[in-house]
C-alpha cells in the first residue's frame, strides 16, 4: 500500500477490519488539519507554531488548507486565537502574517469519547471541502493527536465513525510515550490498529525530525572517508547524550509515572543509537530506511545489571536535602530514576563489542545533546596521543566535530588537539533550521513515514528495555542520590571507564568566527 505519490486507501466498510479499496488520490487540492487537545500546551507551544511556520514558507497554501481546533474547553474561536497568538509573534513573525494565518483556525469543543462534538467537527470541516469545491479524491484530512496516550484509543474510535474522509486520504499523528512497556504498547497498537493502517498511523518523535539527526544518513552513507571507518575494527564506543540542567519544574506527576528511561531513552536516544549503528538502507524509500532500523533493535543483546546506573537528584541547602521527591506530585518514597546511563550492545558482525553508552539526566551541570564516536589508538602510536584525540562529536544544537591531533606551532614536535568543524550558524549564513516538528509534519502531509517510528520497530524497542523497567518499578533497582548541578552519580563515570570511554581534558573548543 502506498502512503504518497498519488495512492492512498479509501476505506470503504461495513465493520473496522474490511478489506480497504484502493483509489487515485492527489496529494494536493483541498487540506484539512485537525489539532486534537488544542487548548493544551504541546498544541499551543508546538504544533500551532510549526504550521504557522510552513505558512509563512510557503508550503501551506491559505485557499487550500484550514486548522480545526478540537478540545473540551468551551471557548469560541476568537478566544483559541488569542491564546495562540503570543506563541506565534516571535523572531521575525509580523503581525498580519500572524493574523492571515489566525484566521484559517476554526474552533470546535467537544468531549472525546461521545459523537456529538466529533459528528459537529466533521460537520465543520465537510463545510471547508464544500467551500473549497473539492473533487472526488482531492481532499486530505489530517488529525493531530496532541493528548495523553490514554485517550488515543477513544479517540481513533471516534475518529474512525464520524470523522473520516469520503474521497480521499486520512492521517493520524500521534504523540509519545507510546506505552509504559512491551504489553501496555502493544496493547495501545492492537487497539489502533483496528481502526487504521498502518502507513495510515505517524507515530511521531520529534528527535527525528532534528536537522544533525536527519544529517547522521547523509554523514555515514555518502561520505567514503566514513564507510571503512564505521565498525568494531575502529571504533572503540558510542556514547549519546541527553542532558539537562533543570529539574522537573512543575511536570513531578507526569515524570514519576515515566521517568528518564522511559522519558528519553528508549525512544529519543534509542532512535539515534539506530541511526548511527543501521547498515546501508537498499533506497532512501521509507520503508528500506525503517527494515535496516528494526534489524539492529533485533540485534541488542539483554542489558546487564553492571551496566546500568541510575540516579536521583538532591540538593542540599543549609544541612538538608531538597530534589527530586521535594515536588508535591512526586510520592515521599519514589523510585523514579531522573538519571540513567546503560550500554546497550549490537550481536552483528558491524559492531560486536562495541559498547554503545546511553545516557540521560535532569538537574546535571549543563544542557546538551549530542552524539560522540571516538575512535581507537592509532596502532604503533610514535606520537604518543591520547585516543580522545581522535572522535566525531555530533551536537544537535547544529554542529559536527572531528577532532584530531595535529602539530602545536612551534620549532618543538608536540601535538595538540584541533578539529574539523563544521558549525551551521557559520557555515550557513541567513539559512533557517526548521523545527523538527515543521519537518514532520510536511512529512505527514506529504505522505513520507521515513521519520516515524513503525509498529514493529516499537515493539522491539520496548524488547529492550521492559525487563529493565519493571526491575525498577518493583524496586529492586534503586537510584543512586546525585547533587543537583552535579554530573550526576560518580557511578557512571566509572562505568564510562570500564566501557573505554576517555575524557578529553585540556581541551577547549575555539568556534569559528562569524
Amino acid at each position: 500500500m502506498g502512503s504518497g505519490g498519488g495512492q492512498w486507501i479509501v476505506e470503504k466498510r461495513s465493520s473496522f477490519r474490511s478489506e480497504p479499496l484502493e483509489v487515485n488520490v492527489s496529494e494536493t487540492g483541498c487540506l484539512s488539519i485537525v489539532v486534537l487537545g488544542a487548548s493544551g500546551d504541546l498544541a499551543k507551544k508546538k504544533t500551532f507554531p510549526a504550521l504557522f511556520n510552513l505558512y509563512r514558507q510557503g508550503f501551506l497554501q491559505s485557499n487550500e488548507v484550514h486548522i480545526f481546533g478540537y478540545a473540551r474547553t468551551k471557548i469560541s474561536d476568537d478566544d483559541l486565537r488569542n491564546r495562540i497568538r503570543s506563541y506565534l509573534e516571535k523572531g521575525s513573525a509580523k503581525s498580519e502574517e500572524v493574523s492571515e494565518f489566525l484566521q484559517l483556525i476554526k474552533y470546535v469543543s467537544g468531549s472525546y469519547d461521545t459523537e456529538g462534538g466529533f459528528r459537529m467537527l466533521d460537520k465543520e470541516i465537510s463545510l471547508h471541502e464544500e467551500f473549497r469545491n473539492s473533487t472526488e479524491g482531492s481532499s486530505r484530512r489530517l488529525f493531530y493527536l496532541a493528548l495523553p496516550p490514554s485517550v488515543y484509543p477513544v479517540v481513533c474510535r471516534m475518529i474512525k465513525l464520524c470523522c473520516m474522509n469520503k474521497c480521499g486520504w486520512t492521517r493520524i499523528v500521534v504523540e509519545k510515550p507510546f506505552g509504559k512497556d512491551l504489553d501496555s504498547a502493544e496493547k495501545l497498537s492492537n487497539q489502533i490498529g483496528e481502526l487504521f493502517e498502518e502507513p495510515q498511523l505517524y507515530r511521531i518523535d520529534h528527535y527525528l525530525g532534528k536537522e544533525l539527526v536527519q544529517n547522521l544518513l547523509v554523514l555515514r552513507f555518502a561520505n567514503r572517508f566514513f564507510l571503512p571507518l564505521w565498525n568494531r575494527d575502529n571504533i572503540d564506543n558510542v556514547q549519546i547524550v541527553f542532558r539537562e540542567d533543570f529539574g522537573t519544574e512543575g511536570r513531578g506527576g507526569y515524570f514519576d509515572e515515566y521517568g528518564i528511561i522511559r522519558d528519553i531513552i528508549q525512544n529519543h536516544l534509542l532512535q539515534v543509537l539506530c541511526l548511527v549503528a543501521m547498515e546501508k538502507p537498499v533506497s532512501l524509500k521509507p520503508e528500506h530506511i525503517r527494515d535496516e532500523k528494526v534489524k539492529v533493535l533485533q540485534s541488542v543483546m539483554p542489558i546487564k545489571d553492571e551496566e546500568v546506573v541510575l540516579g536521583q537528584y538532591n540538593e542540599v541547602v543549609l544541612g538538608q536535602y531538597h530534589g527530586y521527591r521535594d515536588d508535591s506530585k512526586v510520592p515521599d518514597h519514589s523510585n523514579t530514576p531522573t538519571f540513567a546511563s546503560i550500554i546497550l550492545r549490537i550481536h552483528n558482525e558491524r559492531w560486536e563489542g562495541v559498547p554503545f553508552i546511553l545516557k540521560a539526566g535532569k538537574a546535571l551541570s549543563s544542557k546538551k545533546a549530542d552524539i560522540r564516536v571516538q575512535f581507537k589508538d592509532v596502532p604503533g602510536d610514535i606520537f604518543n596521543c591520547m585516543s580522545s584525540n581522535h572522535a566525531i562529536r555530533i551536537l544537535l544544537d547544529h554542529s559536527i566535530r572531528k577532532s584530531m591531533s595535529v602539530k602545536q606551532p612551534g620549532l618543538e614536535m608536540s601535538t595538540v588537539q584541533s578539529e574539523l568543524d563544521l558549525s551551521y550558524k557559520q557555515r550557513y549564513h541567513g539559512v533557517t533550521i526548521p523545527d523538527a516538528y515543521e519537518r514532520l509534519l510536511l512529512d505527514t502531509i506529504h505522505g513520507d513515514q521515513q521519520h516515524f517510528v513503525r509498529r514493529d520497530e516499537l515493539k522491539a524497542a520496548w524488547d529492550i528495555f521492559t525487563p529493565l523497567l519493571h526491575r525498577i518499578d518493583i524496586g529492586e533497582l534503586k537510584p543512586i542520590s546525585y547533587q543537583q548541578g552535579s554530573r550526576g552519580p560518580a557511578e557512571a563515570d566509572e562505568l564510562l571507564l570500564r566501557a573505554g570511554y576517555i575524557r578529553t581534558h585540556g581541551y577547549r573548543w575555539i568556534p569559528p568566527a562569524l
